[in-house]
């Protein structure tokens, strides 16, 4: 028997899952350090080349794409990797992920042309699909979310030496080296990672059905796929009227009604639509979204301020990000250590709402004579809000779903950040190109405009005073609204966490989980 709380099936005893002990889950630690280090460092580390990389292989207008590239191709592959990981254990799928991402870096630190990085930043991105989602999935199954704050500092410790030390990295390498470099450093960490996940990943045995739902996977692909390209196209290479839009659409909305009634037929769905019955799922994954789309926002287009307006090197770009990572990272180690010793949770998301929102609205007051003191400080809200928000967002959903769910929640919130993501580089992408332009067009700049591939930052510090100072005004001009648009997402937030319920988080058997012989511990399989 089961019983229902808030729309949740709580598994009963003889479904609940076997935990590990804190000795076993510290063997397996390392790997998951490694795997989620791979993916973050990945999307830092590029943040601060992007102005370079654009301005050799093809310009500003590429901008998004290097992003939404990457980001398409894991939001496609995220809910195979949970679903596929949920049926057949997660290691295998780990390693295969850990190798198509290493082949994707290699590949694009081998670019010559634009079209080239954008190809094999998509096959990092069917790699990296896997790296996050199998890090939370695995923490879910082997953790009981009562014990999950206190390992999440773990996670937080990587993530800070990611945030900070990723943009840094990322800015010294381009200067020092090569933007190419961003990529090769992928592949002694992903090395590493392969080697260690190889010989010491060893999980409970589970028995599972084995029916893989792959035209439900395709369809909610093909409706990702469409969206995103709407984003990125509409009003910018198409007018929103145009054929291929309109069409795009259409496409969109029909693969949506065939993904609803394929997940409703499938006995084993790859996104089951049970679970957005559940109060705080689907209020997670709503959450989950917005956030995605003000991160990437965040991170795509401040260096370009940073590195045009504010005069600042790739590498000291990286260092102007330092305080938004590090706001973040104090207030999600905070949140999972006070979640871990009280148990109560829903008062976090609430605040993040709150706070990210405020962030938003101080970066939308920036301008071309703002000092870099002051945009620290907006940064630094802006992080304390997001630090609140993005690991918290995964416990709750982890906590209100069953075992065999897990893979599916982790890919859920995973799949909804990345799509949000993915909307919020284009969409914002396509606002920052439509205000930079209009800008410069009236104020007599037209052979600057953001489609014409010759915005490159270098080029613009060499310019004269006049000229230049018209583009910095166009840039600011541009990232304001970007903020401005990220304020209404907040508040979106921040309604949906009023709504999550204090669902007590469920914890260990009474006396189960020590270390105890070998012998009395839960069967393991590589």
């Amino acid at each position: 028997m089961s019983e229902v709380t808030d729309g949740a099936t709580v598994p009963a005893a003889a479904e609940e899952p076997t935990f590990l002990s804190h000795k076993q889950i510290m063997i397996i630690l390392p790997g998951l350090l490694l795997a989620m280090m791979l993916a973050m460092l990945d999307q830092l580390i590029v943040s601060t080349a992007l102005p370079r990389i654009v301005g050799e292989l093809g310009g500003v207008a590429h901008l998004s794409w290097v992003v939404t590239a990457y980001v398409l191709a894991s939001t496609v592959t995220t809910p195979f990797y949970g679903k596929l990981g949920d049926m057949y254990g997660r290691k295998n799928f780990f390693i295969f992920a850990i190798v198509i991402f290493l082949a994707g870096s290699a590949l694009s630190g081998l670019s010559t042309s634009m079209a080239e990085l954008i190809t094999f930043r998509a096959i990092q991105g069917l790699g990296a699909g896997g790296l996050m989602v199998g890090a939370m999935a695995t923490i879910g199954e082997i953790v009981p979310p009562r014990e999950r704050g206190k390992y999440m500092s773990y996670f937080m410790a990587v993530m800070m030496l990611a945030t900070i030390g990723g943009p840094l990295l990322g800015g010294w390498l381009t200067e020092a080296l090569s933007w190419r470099w961003i990529f090769y450093i992928n592949l002694p960490i992903g090395g590493a990672a392969l080697v260690y996940l190889s010989f010491r990943m060893h999980l409970p045995k589970r028995r599972v059905e084995h029916r893989i739902d792959y035209w439900g996977g395709i369809l909610l692909g093909v409706v990702s796929t469409a969206i995103i390209l709407i984003a990125t196209w509409g009003g910018t290479q198409y007018s929103w009227g145009s054929a291929e839009v309109l069409g795009l659409a259409a496409l969109a909305v029909g693969a949506m009604v065939a993904f609803i009634r394929v997940e409703l037929r499938a006995a084993e769905p790859m996104l089951p639509l049970h679970l957005f019955k559940i109060g705080n799922f689907r209020n997670s994954m709503i959450i989950t979204f917005f956030v995605g789309l003000g991160l990437f926002g965040v991170m795509t287009f401040l260096p370009l301020y940073q590195q045009t307006v504010q005069g600042a090197t790739p590498t000291v770009s990286g260092l102007l990000m330092t305080p938004m990572m590090v706001g973040s990272m104090v207030t999600s180690i905070l949140a999972g250590q006070l979640v871990a010793k009280t148990g109560k949770y829903r008062i976090f998301p609430i605040l993040g709402g709150l706070v990210m929102g405020v962030g938003m609205f101080l970066l939308s007051r920036i301008g071309v004579s703002t000092s870099r003191w002051m945009t620290g400080i907006d940064y630094v809200v802006l992080g304390l809000g997001m630090g609140l928000l993005m690991q918290l967002v995964s416990l709750i959903s982890q906590n209100a779903v069953e075992l065999r769910d897990m893979g599916v929640a982790s890919s859920g919130r995973m799949f909804f950040q990345q799509i949000g993501g993915s909307l919020g580089v284009a969409a914002f992408g396509a606002l920052f190109a439509h205000k930079l332009n209009s800008y410069m067009s009236s104020s007599g700049a037209s052979g600057f405009h953001a489609q014409g591939g010759s915005f490159d930052p270098a080029q613009v510090t060499s310019l004269p005073p006049g000229q230049r100072e018209v583009i910095f005004h166009a840039i600011t001009h541009g990232v304001q609204s970007v903020f401005v648009f990220g304020i209404p997402a907040a508040a979106i937030i921040f309604l949906f966490a009023l709504m999550i319920k204090e669902i007590p988080l469920r914890g260990r058997a009474p006396g189960a989980g020590q270390d105890k012989p070998a012998a009395s511990e839960p069967e393991l399989i590589s």
